[in-house]
C-alpha cells in the first residue's frame, strides 16, 4: 500500500480540492468501494459503497462522520482528526492553507453514517440506510408519537446500514437479539437522520433533581443508555421473555455482548429527543412505545422515525450528571424495567412514574 501520508488535507483550500484529496487517499489505499464498506463495518461505522461513490463524484464536503468512517476504512484513522479539522476550516471559509498547496478539482454530495466514538464530531450529520430486510404488517397505534415539522424527505435506500461488525465478528452477541426483526410501519424508504438539535426549550418536572443539574439537556449524538443500578447493562435489541412477540423490543443485556445496535440520542423540536437505534443490517430504527397487544407499553425500534415517540429527558438527583428519566411524551408514564427487575433480558417497559430505581437510567456518550 502507497504512503497515505503523502495525501495531505492541509494543502486543500476548497471543497473541490479537499474532495480530489480524498479521491487520492482511496486510490492510494488500494481499496474498492466494497472494500472499504466492509472495513467501516469492521470498525463499527457506515460507509455504504453507493453513497461513498456520490460523495466522491460530486463538489460539497462530507459530513464529518462519513469522511471520519471514510478515512478510518482506507487505513489513515491515526490523521482522523486532520482530516476533519481541514473539513471544518474549509467549511468555514478560511482558505488559509499550507505553503505550496494547491486546489485540485472534483466532487462530493453530502452524507454521513455512524462512526466509532473516537473520530466522532459532537453533532453527526445524517445517515443513509437500507430499508430493513424484513417488514412487518400491522404495526397499530403510537403511544406518544409526534410528528415534527420539518422532517427529512426520503433520499434513497442504495446505502447499506450498519454501524458495527458484521455477524460472526467482534464481541459475542446474544443471537436472540441479532436474529430480531425490526418492525416497520411503512414500505416507503427509510429517511435521513436530521444533522442538528432544532429544540431550544428544556421541559422538567417538579421532582426532577438538583437544580445543579436540572438545567442540563443531554447532548445529542452517540450515546449507551444504562439502567442506573446496573450500569454494566445497556438498553438494547432483544426479544420479550414471554416470546409473545416476533419482532424486537429494547431489553437489558451487558454492554459488552451488545456492541450493535448503536444508539444515537437526536433532539427534536421542543427539547424532546428521539432515541435512535443503528444496526448494520436492519437499518434505522427509533424506539416507539407500544400501545396494544401483549408487548404493550415496551419499546420498539421503528423505521418511520417521523412517527416515533418523542421522549423528554429528565436529569435525577440520585445519580451523577448523566443521570436521567425518560418520559414519553404525549403520556404521563416514564421509562423502567419490567418487574422492576435487574436480571439480564428484562424489557424497558412504561409505568407509573414512581420515585424507584428502575426508572433512572445513565446516558453516556460513546
Amino acid at each position: 500500500m502507497a504512503d497515505l501520508g503523502d495525501v495531505s488535507p492541509r494543502e486543500a483550500r476548497d471543497a473541490a480540492g479537499f474532495i480530489d484529496l480524498m479521491r487520492q487517499l482511496k486510490e492510494r489505499s488500494g481499496l474498492t468501494y466494497r472494500d472499504l464498506e466492509e472495513r467501516a463495518a469492521r470498525n463499527g461505522d457506515v460507509l455504504a459503497r453507493s453513497t461513498l461513490a456520490d460523495i466522491l463524484r460530486r463538489t460539497s464536503l462530507p459530513r464529518p462522520d462519513v469522511l471520519a468512517a471514510f478515512v478510518r476504512a482506507c487505513g489513515d484513522g491515526a490523521r482522523a482528526g486532520t482530516w476533519l479539522d481541514a473539513r471544518e476550516r474549509i467549511a468555514a471559509g478560511d482558505t488559509a492553507r499550507a505553503p505550496g498547496s494547491v486546489t485540485r478539482p472534483a466532487a462530493v454530495t453530502p452524507n454521513s453514517g455512524p462512526v466509532a466514538p473516537s473520530v466522532l464530531p459532537a453533532s453527526p450529520g445524517p445517515v443513509a440506510t437500507s430499508a430493513p430486510s424484513a417488514l412487518s404488517a400491522n404495526p397499530g397505534p403510537v403511544t406518544g408519537a409526534v410528528a415534527p415539522a420539518g422532517t427529512a424527505a426520503p433520499v434513497g435506500t442504495a446505502a447499506l446500514a450498519g454501524t458495527a461488525a458484521p455477524a460472526g465478528t467482534g464481541a459475542a452477541v446474544t443471537a436472540r437479539s441479532r436474529r430480531a426483526r425490526w418492525r416497520a410501519v411503512t414500505l416507503a424508504a427509510l429517511f435521513v437522520v436530521p444533522p442538528l438539535a432544532v429544540g431550544a426549550g428544556w421541559f422538567l418536572s417538579g421532582d426532577s433533581g438538583d437544580p445543579a443539574t436540572a438545567s442540563r439537556p443531554p447532548a445529542d449524538g452517540w450515546v449507551t443508555i444504562r439502567p442506573a443500578r446496573t450500569p454494566g447493562l445497556c438498553l438494547t435489541d432483544g426479544r420479550d421473555r414471554d416470546g409473545a412477540y416476533a419482532s424486537a423490543v429494547a431489553v437489558q443485556l451487558p454492554c459488552a455482548q451488545a456492541p450493535v445496535p448503536r444508539t444515537y440520542l437526536e433532539r427534536a423540536e421542543g427539547g424532546l429527543y428521539r432515541i435512535q437505534w443503528h444496526h448494520p443490517r436492519e437499518g434505522r430504527g427509533c424506539l416507539t412505545v407500544m400501545s396494544t397487544g401483549r408487548v404493550k407499553g415496551m419499546l420498539e425500534p421503528r423505521n418511520d422515525c417521523a412517527r416515533a415517540t418523542l421522549f423528554r429527558l429528565e436529569p435525577t438527583a440520585a445519580d451523577s450528571a448523566e443521570g436521567f428519566r425518560l418520559r414519553p411524551a404525549g403520556g404521563s408514564g416514564c421509562i423502567g424495567i419490567a418487574d422492576d427487575d435487574t436480571t439480564e433480558g428484562a424489557e424497558a417497559i412504561e409505568e407509573r412514574c414512581t420515585d424507584a430505581a428502575d426508572q433512572r437510567f445513565l446516558v453516556r456518550t460513546g
